[in-house]
């Protein structure tokens, strides 16, 4: 009789349990997926708890050669809509087989309105056109005003019961973004016409806002030629070239290599990394606190 009044308690105290669990558990949040992290930095900023924002690219991912997963395209599937970044590679190839899979997916272009830079040099305030547009538009802070423009109509458009909550998380956002360049180009003024390298060409948006010029050494998708190479280290010695930003998890024997010739302050960033503000920061910073090795 007791092992039974034992056993009555243990089931009902697990039912009680599962109950609970069913009662207590929040209700899933709306999904929306982007395809990059600085990009889901800032729609978090406009969405805050209200919607699951998903990314395509993970930290340390690389656009050229990223293949979606099963689950990335389930969570496309699943989600109100897919902001992509637009320009890149990636982006374009995946557009057929989600619209093939949810037909009637929302789809809206983040860089929509965005100045455009044909080609991934800017040495000096001079740009140099080459094949197709630079997709980095992300990399400045004057671009991000119309990112979060485009990421805000397009949250409103799916989710409009929201849209007040949006509105507001959206005019703190802009602010920030206004304080934010208004202090960049303080302490980049007296820095105008300088020139920063770069090995692969991620900051031409960036040094067009402060009147910066960006030194590539790497080619947008191209193998780098001892030409190229040559070219670069010219022109980042006549440009008196302070600081070389190298990219996080590329391999930097090469770039140490070139800048023996060169002489700058080498200085690791992440333009595929969440906090997208701390890296625009730490640009700012490197340029405005560098010294030259040789």
């Amino acid at each position: 009789m007791v092992l039974k009044s034992k056993l009555a308690i243990c089931v009902f105290s697990a039912l009680l349990l599962s109950l609970a669990g069913c009662v207590s558990r929040p209700p899933e949040k709306p999904m929306v997926t982007v395809s990059l992290l600085p990009q889901k930095y800032m729609l978090e900023q406009i969405t805050g708890d209200r919607i699951d924002v998903r990314c395509l690219l993970s930290d340390g991912g690389n656009p050229e050669t990223y293949d979606p997963s099963f689950t990335h395209l389930l969570n496309v599937e699943k989600s109100l809509a897919y902001i992509r970044m637009g320009n890149i590679g990636f982006e374009d190839a995946i557009i057929d087989k989600i619209k093939e899979s949810r037909p009637d997916l929302p789809i809206f272009d983040a860089s929509s309105g965005v100045k455009l830079i044909n080609g991934t040099h800017f040495h000096a305030g001079e740009a140099h056109h080459g094949d197709g547009v630079d997709p980095h538009t992300w990399s400045s802070v004057k671009n991000a005003r119309v990112i979060a423009s485009n990421m805000l109509r397009a949250i409103v458009s799916v989710d409009p019961s929201n849209k007040k909550y949006y509105d507001d998380n959206y005019t703190r956002f802009v602010s920030r973004l206004d304080s934010i360049d208004a202090e960049f180009g303080r302490r980049l003024a007296s820095h105008r016409g300088e020139a920063f390298v770069v090995w692969h060409p991620s900051l031409s948006y960036f040094a067009r806002d402060y009147g910066l010029g960006q030194v590539a050494v790497g080619l947008e998708n191209k193998e780098t030629g001892i030409k190229t190479l040559e070219n670069a280290i010219k022109t980042a010695r006549e440009h008196d070239a302070r600081v070389f930003f190298l990219q996080k998890d590329m391999d930097s024997r090469q770039a140490q290599t070139v800048n023996r010739h060169i002489g700058a302050r080498e200085v690791t960033i992440n333009p595929l990394g969440y906090d997208w503000i701390g890296e625009m920061e730490s640009l700012v910073d490197a340029l405005t606190d560098s010294v030259k090795t040789r």
